[in-house]
C-alpha cells in the first residue's frame, strides 16, 4: 500500500504557497521537501536538507536563480539541484557529484503535484478546467488520509454564489483513495469542489480543495472564509475520531546515496574526448560583429550543473571539436548560451559554427568542466574582457550581480558593433565600462589606470587575446597584484612546443611505468596504455589534464600555469608539457 501511494501524484503545495523568493517546507509519505519558484518560473522540489550538514534547505534563501543554505552558505542551482558554490572552498569549482536529490513537479489544478516515484500522469479530473479555478487553503489534520476521504464524503458546503443559504444539496460524484469529488447544489446555483487529501505521514494529512469557478474581490475572500470555517469544523471532528484509535507509527523516509550520475554513461570520442551530453540548436544568431551565439537545449532531462567560468566541449559535425565558455546567469539551467567567434584564420573549427551548424541541429557537447572559477569572498572584484573573452566574464559579473557583491566589467573591443551579448550586458548597469577603438598602447595606458589602488582582498579575472592578457598580466605585477589575486584564461597556446624530448614517467597510483618518446604527448602515451585522463582543448590552455608532479622537473609548455605554479614544479599540463629530468612520477 505504502509502495503505491509513492507510485501516485499528490499534491504536496498549492501554486500561491510560493511566492515570490520564498521556500515552502513541503511533505509527502514521511519525508520533506524544500519546494520554490526561480524566477523564470520553474518549480524546484528537492529533498530537504543541504548535503553539507544536513541542515533543512527550507529555511534557506531564494534569491530567484539559487537557493543558498543558511547554515555554511552552499549555493544550489535552479533545476538541478547541483552546488555552485561553498565558502569554505572559494578557489575551486564544486564538483558535479555534489548535487542534491530531485523529484518532479507538475503544475495543475492550482495544485503542485509530486511523489517519490509517480508513474503515468497527474490525475485528469473533468469538473475542473484549468484556468477558472479556486484553490483554498490547505487544511492540515492530524489524521491518516484515509479516515480523512471517509469523513469528507459527508462534507458540506454551499455553492460559491450562494454562501449565504444553508439548505445546499451534496452529491458525492466520484472518489478514490485520496480524494473525493463533490457536487453542491442550491436552486440555480451549483459549485462542483475536488478535495484532494495530502498523505503527510501515517497519522498526518493535508486538505488540498479546489473549486470551479473563479472569483475576485470580496466575493473570493468570502468563499475562502466559508471553506475555512467548515473545513476547520470537519478537521475538528475527523482528528476526535482519529484519537480513539491508537496513532500508526511514523512512516520512515529512506535517504538514498546522492549521486550525479547521468542518464546516459559518456562515450569516448575518436579524440580521447568525452561527449556525455545530446542538445539541439534551439536558437542561433548574430550577437556582435563576426559574433555568433547559440543556445543549447537538452534533447532529453536536464543539463548539468555549472558555475562562473565553465566551458563546454561542442563536437561538431566535421569532427573538430572546440572549447566554448558558457555566458549563462546564475539559475539559467534550462539551456546552455555559448559565443563563437569567426577566426580569420579558422581550421573548421569556428567556420563550420557559423556556416555549417543551423537551428535544430544535433551537437554533441561535454559535461561542463571548470578551470577558471569564480571566487565570491573579494572585497571588490575587477573583470578584464578583451573581444570573445567576455564569455566567461560575463558569466561571472552577472552571479556577482545577482548577489549584490562589488565588481567592474571592463570590456575592450574595436567599437560598439563588437559588444557582444548587449541584453545581458544591460543588465549589469553602471558595473559595466566598455573600452573602445584603443590602440596597444592606448589599452596598455588605460590598464594601468583600472589596476591601480590594489587592496588585499580584491580579484582580478583577465580573459582575450594572447597580447592583451600577457599585458594586462604584467601590469598586474607591476602594480603589486599577487599572483593569488590573478586569475586568467586562454583562448589557445600560443607557445612554440619544443617535443623532442624523451623521458620516463612513473604513475605512482597506477603502478606504471611510460616511456615517452619524441614526438608524443605525456597525454598521448598514458591514453595508448589504456590509462583514461579528461582532457578539453589538449593544447595547454584549459587545465583540464593538469596532473601533480611528486618526483622530477617539468618542461613547462603550457599558458595555463601561473608563475608561482610554474615555479613551485608540481604541476604539469600532460597535453603538452615534457620533462627536463630523465624521470617524471606524476600523481596518477
Amino acid at each position: 500500500m505504502l509502495q503505491e501511494a509513492r507510485n501516485r501524484w499528490h499534491p504536496i503545495a498549492a501554486s500561491h504557497d510560493l511566492p515570490h523568493r520564498h521556500v515552502f517546507h513541503g511533505q509527502l509519505l514521511g519525508r520533506e521537501f524544500a519546494v520554490w519558484r526561480a524566477d523564470d518560473g520553474y518549480v524546484n522540489i528537492w529533498e530537504n536538507r543541504c548535503l553539507h550538514r544536513g541542515v533543512r534547505l527550507s529555511i534557506g534563501i531564494n534569491d530567484g536563480h539559487e537557493l543558498k543554505c543558511q547554515y555554511h552558505g552552499w549555493r544550489y542551482s535552479n533545476r538541478t539541484a547541483g552546488c555552485t558554490y561553498i565558502p569554505a572552498h572559494p578557489a575551486d569549482a564544486p564538483a558535479r557529484t555534489i548535487t542534491n536529490r530531485t523529484f518532479p513537479a507538475v503544475e495543475r489544478y492550482g495544485l503542485v503535484w509530486s511523489s517519490e516515484e509517480p508513474q503515468g500522469e497527474v490525475p485528469d479530473v473533468t469538473w475542473l478546467s484549468e484556468g477558472k479555478l479556486l484553490a483554498l487553503r490547505g487544511i492540515p489534520v492530524n489524521a491518516p488520509a484515509d479516515k480523512v476521504v471517509e469523513t469528507l464524503r459527508a462534507y458540506r458546503f454551499q455553492p460559491s454564489e450562494a454562501l449565504e443559504g444553508d439548505s445546499a444539496e451534496i452529491v458525492v460524484e466520484a472518489e478514490q483513495d485520496f480524494a473525493v469529488a463533490l457536487r453542491s447544489s442550491d436552486g440555480s446555483e451549483e459549485t462542483h469542489g475536488v478535495f484532494f487529501v495530502q498523505p503527510v505521514d501515517s497519522n498526518r494529512s493535508v486538505i488540498r480543495g479546489v473549486l470551479d469557478g473563479e472569483s475576485e474581490g470580496a466575493t473570493r475572500i468570502a468563499i475562502l472564509r466559508h471553506h475555512n470555517e467548515r473545513l476547520g469544523k470537519l478537521r475538528d471532528a475527523v482528528e476526535r475520531e482519529a484519537a480513539k484509535s491508537i496513532a500508526p507509527a511514523p512512516l520512515e523516509p529512506i535517504y538514498e546515496r546522492v549521486s550525479a550520475e547521468l542518464a546516459e554513461m559518456p562515450e569516448l570520442t575518436t579524440h580521447g574526448r568525452k561527449a556525455a551530453l545530446r542538445v539541439t540548436v534551439a536558437r542561433k544568431w548574430q550577437t556582435a560583429d563576426g559574433i555568433a551565439a547559440f543556445e543549447l537545449r537538452p534533447i532529453k532531462g536536464i543539463l548539468p550543473t555549472f558555475q562562473p567560468g565553465a566551458h563546454i566541449d561542442v563536437h561538431m559535425p566535421n569532427g573538430e571539436v572546440r572549447q566554448y565558455s558558457i555566458t549563462n546567469g546564475p539559475g539559467e539551467t534550462d539551456g546552455f548560451t555559448i559565443g563563437v567567434k569567426l577566426e580569420r584564420d579558422s581550421k573548421g573549427g569556428s567556420k563550420c559554427m557559423h556556416e555549417a551548424v543551423r537551428e535544430g541541429d544535433v551537437l554533441a557537447i561535454s559535461e561542463p568542466r571548470n578551470n577558471f572559477p569564480l571566487r565570491r569572498d573579494a572585497i571588490k572584484t575587477l573583470f578584464v574582457a578583451g573581444g570573445i573573452g567576455i564569455t566567461p566574464l560575463l558569466a561571472m559579473a552577472q552571479a556577482l550581480k545577482n548577489q549584490d557583491l562589488t565588481h567592474e566589467l571592463h570590456y575592450f573591443a574595436q567599437g560598439q558593433e563588437h559588444l557582444a551579448f548587449a541584453d545581458r550586458l544591460k543588465r549589469l548597469g553602471d558595473a559595466l565600462k566598455p573600452h573602445l577603438g584603443l590602440s596597444p598602447d592606448q589599452t596598455g595606458a588605460e590598464l594601468r589606470q583600472i589596476l591601480t589602488g590594489y587592496r588585499d582582498g580584491m580579484h582580478l579575472y583577465i580573459c582575450g587575446p594572447g597580447p592583451m592578457l600577457e599585458a594586462a598580466r604584467n601590469i598586474a605585477a607591476e602594480q603589486g597584484w599577487p599572483d593569488s589575486a590573478v586569475h586568467f584564461e586562454y583562448f589557445k597556446n600560443t607557445n612554440k612546443i619544443d617535443d623532442s624530448s624523451s623521458f620516463e614517467v612513473a604513475l605512482a597510483r597506477s603502478c606504471v611505468t611510460l616511456q615517452v618518446p619524441a614526438g608524443k604527448t605525456i597525454l598521448q602515451v598514458m591514453r595508448e596504455s589504456g590509462i583514461d585522463v579528461p582532457s578539453s582543448c589538449e593544447q595547454g590552455a584549459c587545465g583540464t589534464c593538469i596532473a601533480t608532479v611528486i618526483e622530477g622537473e617539468p618542461d613547462h609548455q603550457d599558458v595555463y600555469l601561473n608563475d608561482d605554479e610554474r615555479k613551485s614544479g608540481t604541476k604539469i599540463m600532460t597535453c603538452v608539457s615534457r620533462a627536463k629530468s630523465a624521470r617524471l612520477v606524476l600523481d596518477i
